[in-house]
């Protein structure tokens, strides 16, 4: 897999987390005051008033009132800008950490206040505790599968000899810490199946350390590979060397809590058994230090396959032929294939023979829906290339995976849905597996092995995982290895429906409703409307215990609308929604907040935007465009901050996405709707209140930096300080947690408990036993 794939599916599945989400007593009053800068008017709670927000609980407090530096200001293409909240960018600063005190001083009496707290929390860990299991894959001669028996922190790995003999514990990450912050981040075994490299993430962190394990023994080698972010790993075919990728110069802080830009990448060779001083540099860029870079090890292993990628889309293409340099000990020479950034192009396969040069792609060049080419390293120029597997005029091909020797499973997505084929190598469709509706979300099987296993779910299906051998006759008839159940969950009494709705500009665009059946379409009912639009990333129908709850026990309605900037209908889609046409994503959005009252779903007043990430600016420039669309809104570690995100860690490779704001045309497009830089005050005439908002972040995320939600929640509350908003506008910082990617189960459970209480809090709305 490219290092752009490798990317996007990072971004893939760490967006999807959010898509899964006694009586109080109020503490002690807390006065919070820097004598020395006047960092913070009092924070104390008090009696509600007209310019206050009546709580549920009939007390509200003053919003901490951070400093601001008016001398702060930048001219960006000779527009001068203001950034009084630039103070907020360092995350050591104590004037830092005790704004983020104090914005969770108000946030958690209002959270902790929901009287139904107790009651949500019980429910999301009942529905919670049901066993999670992972497609088998084969690697030598056993088997391994992960595993969570329910409320476990980290899915833990098995190993089996076989499918039917008894599992036994391989690798448990809940052992590693006690809170369970600690989480497995990206594996590989050799070909052999006899040796385990595994990335090890503590409290959320992209920063991984490399272990490595035998297999049969199950002791670790002493060697821990450091300084590991966004990491390729790929072994040598004589299962003694791994590939991988690090950034051995990175200073300071490697924790996750640094806001440092990464640089200078580099591709390295360890050999089992050594030191990491030991490890050489195989492949540089010294002149690109933002250049991230990806490998792979071809099937036959004479190739490594080196794809370069600078954004989070489009990659070059080079490889080095292992066979001519038998002992690796520095720089390996490459042959260029693909000299511009201009499309993607992932490896696939190649003949099993020392011999086979000719390897097969997937690749968007000149085909927005991906097709699949064969290219000769020995041959590479790009009038040589042929098309195996041609673009399909509406289906979009999402991965192809080599099976059984000679054959292919290839993933399309047909309006948002999943269709999976076998074809030959050849390219010949040999067969269309059978599937309901809804997302193939796992799948194991390799070129040397006749047999294959993938992972069906869908908003009402938990997991049905399947198995099919290739020994059996013909055509295939994939069986039910497993199926998931969730005690307490009845698929017949809820319904999900696809719809099609129109954007502002006409454009059609899909949306998933999901629902209890036959709720009252007279506008009663709260929605929970989730979105994402960015980054060619699809969201497809996936299963969630917090919508489960929400629909069970509030009758909520839950929308997610496929908006551009997706992947769903391939690049013209995803080209639709990036760069100069990042309006049109919000515009999606709104439409389909629009579409819901229209059709009395739900009102204006019961709905809640949600997103992560860069569904987090979706949310945030959306309610600065179109406050009155909702009645709450969930900002989730947002990117929010359009003018300054390419300075801080990983933020630059979104440039393909957002563009930049040293650039002047992309600048002018992002001051328009940046969402820090968008705030207005309500004055209930020209301008709604905010719905009420939720702003979430962590004190590890380096993929989108704290400072992006601390500079937004700091403004916001300082515009809306004299006018009439009631709602309430709060920041929940949570602590050993980054973006969501290995995020214990105990931790997820206490947030989406928070964010319902949120929703209970401040709508109104009532949760049913």
């Amino acid at each position: 897999m490219s290092n752009c794939m490798v990317v996007r599916r990072f971004l893939a599945y760490h967006r999807r987390f959010s898509a899964n989400f006694a009586l109080f007593t109020l503490p002690h009053n807390k006065l919070i005051t820097n004598l020395n800068n006047t960092l913070f008017t009092s924070v104390k709670n008090r009696l509600c008033s007209a310019t206050k927000y009546a709580a549920p609980w009939n007390m509200v407090f003053d919003y901490p009132e951070a400093r601001r530096d008016e001398t702060v200001v930048d001219d960006y293409h000779g527009t001068k800008i203001a950034d009084p909240y630039r103070w907020l960018e360092d995350p050591d600063a104590e004037e830092t950490k005790a704004f983020i005190e104090a914005e969770n001083n108000i946030t958690r009496p209002f959270l902790d206040s929901c009287p139904v707290k107790k009651d949500i929390h019980n429910r999301l860990t009942e529905l919670w505790n049901y066993p999670k299991y992972s497609c088998p894959f084969k690697r030598g001669d056993r088997y391994f599968f992960f595993k969570n028996t329910g409320l476990q922190n980290q899915n833990v790995l098995y190993m089996q000899k076989g499918l039917d003999k008894e599992p036994e514990v391989f690798l448990d990450p809940n052992t590693l810490s006690e809170d369970g912050t600690v989480a497995l981040s990206g594996y590989r075994f050799t070909e052999d199946g006899l040796t385990f490299a595994y990335g090890l993430s503590a409290s959320g962190s992209d920063w991984i350390t490399i272990h490595l394990k035998d297999v049969v023994t199950g002791k670790d080698y002493p060697e821990v590979l450091k300084k590991v972010k966004f990491a390729s790993m790929a072994w040598s075919k004589d299962n003694k060397g791994l590939f991988y990728s690090r950034y051995p110069d990175q200073t300071g802080k490697t924790d996750g809590s640094e806001t440092e830009v990464n640089r200078d990448q580099k591709l390295c060779y360890h050999r089992l058994d050594t030191p990491q001083s030991d490890d050489v540099i195989v492949v540089e860029f010294p002149h690109e230090p933002l250049w991230r870079i990806g490998a792979e090890v071809s099937d036959c292993g004479r190739y490594l396959i080196v794809s370069p990628v600078k954004d989070c889309r489009d990659n070059l293409l080079f490889f080095a032929d292992l066979s001519k340099t038998p002992v690796i000990s520095g720089k390996l020479p490459l042959t260029q294939i693909v000299h511009k950034f201009e499309a993607d192009y992932e490896y696939v396969t190649n003949n099993l023979s020392e011999n086979s040069s000719v390897c097969i792609f997937r690749t968007n060049k000149n085909a927005p829906n991906y097709k699949l080419i064969k290219i000769d390293l020995h041959n590479p120029a790009e009038e040589n290339w042929e098309t195996v597997v041609p673009e399909h005029p509406t289906d979009v091909l999402d991965w192809a995976s080599p099976v059984d020797n000679d054959k292919l499973v290839l993933h399309y997505v047909r309006d948002v849905k999943s269709v999976l084929q076998l074809h030959s190598e050849s390219g010949e469709l040999l067969q269309v597996f059978d599937l309901d509706v809804g997302s193939i979300v796992g799948f194991s099987g390799k070129k040397q092995q006749g047999e294959i296993f993938y992972h069906f779910m869908s908003f009402l299906t938990p997991g049905i995982i399947y198995h099919l051998d290739f020994s059996s006759q013909k055509p295939y008839k994939p069986t039910v290895f497993r199926e998931v159940e969730v005690k307490g969950f009845d698929a017949s009494q809820y319904e999900a429906k696809q719809i099609f709705y129109s954007s502002k500009d006409g454009t059609k665009v899909p949306m998933f409703i999901v629902s209890k059946k036959n709720l009252p379409r007279d506008g009663s009912s709260p929605a929970l409307l989730y979105g994402y639009g960015g980054f060619n990333i699809n969201l497809q129908p996936s299963f969630s215990v917090t919508r489960l709850v929400f629909m069970q026990h509030f009758n909520g309605i839950v929308a997610i609308p496929n908006i551009r900037g997706g992947g769903e209908y391939g690049e013209r889609w995803h080209n639709a929604g990036r760069l100069l046409n990042k309006q049109n994503v919000f515009d999606d959005f709104q439409a389909a907040a629009e579409y819901l009252v229209a059709e009395r779903y739900t009102r204006a007043s019961l709905l809640t935007a949600q997103g992560g990430s860069n569904g987090g600016l979706l949310v945030a420039a959306c309610i600065n465009q179109r406050p009155a669309l909702f009645g709450a809104a969930i900002v989730q570690v947002g990117v929010l901050d359009m003018l300054r995100f390419q300075k801080f860690t990983i933020g630059h490779a979104w440039v393909s996405d957002y563009g930049s704001s040293d650039n002047k045309t992309h600048f002018d497009n992002l001051l328009k709707y940046s969402p820090l830089h968008n705030i207005q005050p309500p004055d209930n005439v020209s301008r709604a209140e905010y719905p009420a908002t939720l702003v979430l972040t962590a004190d590890h995320d380096d993929r989108v930096v704290p400072l992006h939600s601390l500079k937004f929640i700091a403004a916001l509350q300082h515009a809306v300080r004299a006018s009439p908003q009631r709602r309430p506008l709060l920041a929940r910082v949570d602590t050993k947690a980054g973006h969501g990617g290995g995020k214990p189960t105990a931790k997820i459970i206490d947030e989406h408990t928070d964010i319902l209480c949120f929703m209970t809090q401040a709508l109104g709305i009532n949760f049913e036993k």
